[in-house]
């Protein structure tokens, strides 16, 4: 990968760790934190948000250790412990001390115990296919998280995570499957979520007396058809969360921000607009 690919932002060290991070814009700040997907960054999860949200809005996306061009600590233990700190360290090497915070399904999880664990470092909160609460674990996310390189295996993933069918390119396939077997991609992918896998939904959990307390604006969002996180995820989020409401996306897989675009960012930019 070239050093200017898109998917390469600035470098910087947030807890100890040298990071990858797109930091674009000017005007409030946005921290986004990506999705688990095999070879995932944080410019292939935003790609289609960064450049609108960044027209009003500071946006900051690093890839979340583990995942893309951020280090990989040797002997590190991957948890959500580990990740939060990891996203609080990009406010601090950044100087921010309070952020909008966008969370995508992994990362919304990491959004959620981030407002819990530092309610003082968010203004308000946007959840998107989240996990963060108790679920059966679904035949899509364990593939996902199970997620083996082949050509063949990414193009079934890719048929999950969206609805749109005309989205998943032989091309789309290609290009995330020679991103999911980059050097140190999938070895550490590999070692996050090992089977049993129901283990890992339960350990990215939030208690639900902490979720109850949260008193941040929040905004829940869901692809009514998402086949990898299911809906009940965030309606129990909205029951929980009292001051929140609650968007379903009909027509629409795990990937709001790539199928609804437009509508994702008018939402989005909406909500935190005032």
């Amino acid at each position: 990968m070239s050093a200017n690919s898109p998917e390469i932002g600035q470098r910087i060290v947030a807890g100890g760790i040298e990071t990858n991070c797109h930091d674009v814009g000017n005007g409030a700040p946005v921290l986004l934190i990506h999705g688990s997907g095999p070879g995932v960054t944080a410019w292939a999860n935003w790609r289609l948000v960064l450049p609108e949200l960044s027209r009003t809005r500071r946006v900051i996306a690093p890839d979340m250790v583990g995942f893309g061009y951020t280090e990989r600590p040797a002997g590190i233990n991957y948890g959500i412990d580990g990740w939060v700190d990891h996203a609080v360290g990009v406010l601090d090497a950044l100087g921010i001390e309070q952020t909008d915070l966008v969370g995508n399904s992994f990362g919304g999880a990491i959004a959620l115990a981030l407002a819990i664990r530092h309610p003082q470092r968010v203004r308000r909160l946007v959840l998107m296919g989240s996990v963060g609460v108790p679920f059966a674990l679904t035949p899509g996310l364990d593939a996902a998280w199970g997620y083996e390189p082949s050509l063949a295996a990414m193009r079934g993933l890719l048929d999950l995570f969206a609805h749109d069918r005309s989205l998943v390119t032989d091309e789309l396939a290609e290009l995330r499957y020679q991103a999911s077997i980059r050097p140190g991609f999938q070895e550490s992918f590999s070692a996050m979520f090992p089977a049993p896998r129901q283990r890992w939904v339960d350990a990215m959990a939030s208690r639900e007396a902490d979720i109850r307390a949260i008193k941040h604006k929040t905004l829940i969002i869901h692809g009514r058809d998402d086949r990898i996180i299911p809906l009940d995820t965030s309606l129990t989020l909205n029951r929980w969360i009292d001051d929140s409401q609650l968007h379903v996306f009909g027509r629409c897989g795990h990937w709001v921000q790539i199928e609804h675009s437009a509508d994702f960012n008018h939402l989005v930019g909406h909500f935190l607009a005032d």
